[in-house]
């Protein structure tokens, strides 16, 4: 190593080091999780193609349209996992080691009470739904659809019990390592499905298998490592189960679960909505640009995660201005990613034939609604995620509500008028909407002047 490359390699040290515990520790996460999420963003791109190839682009539309529904049932934790977030980041912060405990096991033994009754309801009235008519796919396949969904819902379940150990590590901000399982979990999806399409033909209920069944077996066993090793103190208990706590969790909980009911309504309804309106083919159009500009948003995640539970324990001992320069910081970022944003759009058209050939046509208009869409909700995660931190989350709740109702039937009517495009310029409407007040809590939380609404 020359002179100047060691020079190099020193200052970037000192970058990383420098600072408070808080600002290191979130400067190590955000360069791991550059990493992690890197080879996460690669695996996903390459099983777009590969999955379609494997069965062809109907039924990946279908696919794709069931496991946005079924997403819909991981708001029934009732809050419960960002509850936990911020209560175990609390408890921590204030070296309460016993409640901590006392919160994560109290979590799962709730989250298993919750999925075992919400899969015995869907188990008994999935025989009377007709997932054919409800997915648009032709009549043959609804008993294939059928068994589809009990097999997807039923790992997810699981899943949603078996995540909790990624909740506590992003809780105790480590982020980095929750990311982690989830690249492991995709890897191991990527290499099941190439198999696959060596050894067998197209099936839903292989890929249904193949996709449910590995984040359950990563999950399984990294909690019962972690729980033996680093979080032994923390390990989950029959005897730490006090559902008196499930109260305290709830108590933040049920908001941010009314605001997940809410985002999954505003963000996840539009797939339903493109495959009513015209067919499951153009899901998948919509899915590749949707993938395709969610890169910015995965960056975006990967550097603010680690600051919600930081938030919390900032805003816990009064360092409020850390929070303040963690804005403006962001702030800068999100310029850069806006300019990012942009130029992806430009050259859209030939990533697209690049990316998955010449069959599926992609509309100049759908691209471009959704780089306007990421640009404005990258504005408004800053700000959610600090705020949800905080905890001050009621005005969030109220304007969750309003959204989720105005945006199906504004979508439609918009779809109706301006196809596709149109169904997402619903959700830019109401994001737009949303960045305004956010912004305007931020800064009155931020500098003491909130008051009523404004401060809950």
């Amino acid at each position: 190593m020359n002179r100047e490359s060691f020079k190099l390699w020193k200052y970037s040290i000192e970058l990383i080091t420098k600072g408070q515990q808080r600002s290191v520790d979130a400067k190590k996460n955000i360069i791991a999780l550059f990493f992690i999420k890197g080879i996460s963003i690669a695996v996903s791109l390459v099983l777009v193609p590969l999955t379609i190839n494997y069965i062809n682009p109907t039924q990946y539309g279908i696919w794709l349209t069931l496991s946005s529904i079924v997403v819909w049932f991981g708001f029934f934790d009732i809050g419960f996992g960002n509850g936990l977030r911020n209560k175990f980041a609390e408890a921590k912060a204030s070296g309460n080691q016993y409640k901590a405990r006392v919160y994560i096991s109290t979590t799962y033994a709730v989250l298993i009470l919750i999925f075992l009754v919400l899969w015995v309801i869907f188990f008994i009235t999935n025989f009377f739904i007709d997932w054919s008519r409800i997915l648009n796919a032709p009549r043959d396949m609804a008993q294939e659809l059928s068994k589809l969904a009990l097999l997807v819902f039923s790992f997810f379940c699981l899943q949603m019990i078996f995540k909790t150990i990624s909740t506590v590590l992003i809780a105790d901000q480590k982020p980095a390592k929750a990311a982690v399982l989830d690249m492991a979990s995709q890897l191991l999806a990527l290499l099941i499905i190439v198999i696959l399409t060596l050894v067998t033909r197209g099936s839903l209920i292989l890929l249904g298998l193949t996709i449910g069944f590995t984040p359950i077996l990563v999950l399984t066993i990294s909690s019962f490592f972690l729980f033996r090793n680093n979080y032994k103190q923390f390990a989950p208990s029959f005897n730490y189960v006090q559902f008196y706590y499930a109260r305290d969790i709830m108590k933040l909980g049920y908001k941010f679960f009314i605001i997940q009911i809410a985002a999954i309504i505003l963000f996840q309804s539009s797939t339903i909505i493109i495959a009513q309106l015209y067919g499951p083919e153009q899901v998948t159009s919509y899915n590749i640009a949707y993938k395709y500009f969610a890169i910015i948003p995965m960056i975006f995640s990967i550097i603010i995660t680690p600051f919600w539970s930081a938030c919390t324990e900032a805003w816990i001992k009064n360092d409020l201005a850390w929070i303040k320069t963690v804005v403006r910081k962001l702030q800068y970022i999100w310029l850069i990613l806006t300019m990012s944003t942009i130029l992806m759009l430009i050259v859209s058209r030939s990533v697209y034939r690049l990316w998955v050939g010449e069959e599926i046509l992609i509309p100049v208009s759908v691209s471009v609604s959704l780089s306007l869409f990421v640009i404005i909700n990258g504005w408004n995660t800053i700000f959610t995620q600090l705020i949800n931190g905080i905890g001050k989350i009621q005005l969030q709740l109220y304007s969750a509500i309003w959204c989720s109702i105005l945006n199906i039937p504004l979508a439609i009517v918009l779809g109706r008028h301006f196809g596709m495009s149109g169904v997402i310029l619903s959700t830019i409407i109401l994001a737009f909407i949303n960045s305004i007040w956010i912004t305007m809590q931020y800064y009155k939380l931020i500098n003491n002047t909130a008051k009523n609404l404004w401060a809950k």
